[in-house]
């Protein structure tokens, strides 16, 4: 160790005999990833980039070893830590073309899970943008450094060290992630993974009954709804509007994913696609995300207006739009989300 730093070459032979093992057993492994939170400063130690770089060599080298007669090669991902442009920068200059297929990192933009003020951050428009600035410096050290990877989100729960409860497992924090996902996307993040399905206070589903958190859903209709082909969108009016589109996944037309951090403002929207498209006899789906009681501590979520809860059978409900005819606007009520599907607005990205 040397100020914090941890010095040396990885000692490669226990990973290399787990990957081994894998492969011996017919496991099919997406991806392989080297390091923890060892970027930069680190978060316990760190490592060097110098030393970075000659360790994921190291795994690259592993990799095609064992893969040689095995088919596809999983795809190689690092550092997984927090960005630090210096650092990225020459982490991706020594390791060199074509070794890292990913490059990802991790974000807790809301702070430690004890904070006071992590509902006020949340709801805070201009909070919420900062974490824009994170998004284009990696996506300018891939650019010039790094254009053969692709960026993801290795992890995120908005707050660290677990969470809050009632606030990173509640309704409220679906304003924070479905936000950080479109504009994660919007900065051509390929995947974005969420800390965590089980655990803390910031999981997917309830840690003891497995009933899905609020997010659950926020995220499952992010899946069926928001293709991987992302739209360039802006909203005029109010900053407490956050707008996203991206084309519909495996159906016609675009989806809006619409945000209104006002708690006391309704907002109508008027949709404007510069195509001339004419909105005569047809009719877009609506999906409208509200907190029970409109408490945004409550852990039950409601799509337009029902309860969204788990079948007696363990499965999971229909997620069921309204259709609303086109010429109408689009009424965002006030501390609510909404995804919006409009087949009848094409686009040529979208064909």
């Amino acid at each position: 160790m040397s100020n914090g730093a941890t010095e040396g070459d990885w000692d490669s032979s226990n990973a290399r005999d787990f990957i081994q093992y894998t492969v011996d057993h017919g496991y099919k492994i997406k991806a392989w990833e080297l390091g923890n939170e060892l970027s930069g400063s680190g978060v316990g130690t760190s490592i060097s980039a110098e030393q970075y770089a000659v360790d994921v060599i190291e795994l690259h080298r592993i990799l095609n070893e064992i893969y040689t007669h095995y088919g596809e090669t999983p795809l190689l991902v690092a550092p997984d830590g927090f960005f630090d442009a210096d650092w990225f920068k020459q982490f991706l200059q020594l390791s060199g073309p074509n070794i890292l297929n990913v490059v990802t990192h991790h974000f807790y933009n809301l702070g430690a899970g004890v904070s006071n003020d992590l509902v006020e951050k949340i709801l805070n428009p201009s909070y919420l943008s900062q974490e824009a600035s994170t998004f284009t410096g990696l996506q300018s050290v891939l650019r010039n450094y790094g254009n053969w990877s692709n960026a993801w989100v290795g992890e995120s729960g908005g707050a660290y060290n677990s969470g809050h409860n009632l606030i990173t497992n509640a309704f409220v924090m679906s304003f924070w992630y479905l936000d950080q996902l479109g504009m994660a996307a919007a900065f051509n993040t390929k995947s974005f993974c969420r800390q965590s399905l089980i655990g803390g206070n910031y999981g997917l589903l309830n840690t003891t009954t497995f009933v899905p958190n609020p997010d659950y859903y926020s995220a499952l209709l992010w899946h069926r709804l928001m293709g991987t082909r992302v739209l360039a969108t802006n909203s005029t009016g109010t900053e407490y509007l956050r707008a996203y589109s991206h084309c519909t996944k495996k159906a016609r037309g675009v989806t809006l994913l619409l945000i209104n951090l006002s708690n006391n403002t309704g907002i109508s929207v008027q949709v404007s696609t510069g195509s001339g498209t004419s909105t005569e006899g047809n009719s877009r789906l609506e999906y409208h995300l509200t907190a029970k009681d409109g408490d945004l501590h409550s852990q039950t979520v409601l799509l337009n207006g029902n309860i969204l809860r788990i079948t007696p059978g363990g499965q999971i409900p229909s997620l069921l739009p309204v259709t609303v005819p086109a010429e109408k606007p689009i009424l965002i009520a006030p501390l609510s989300i909404a995804f919006v599907q409009i087949p009848y607005v094409q686009f040529t990205a979208c064909s």
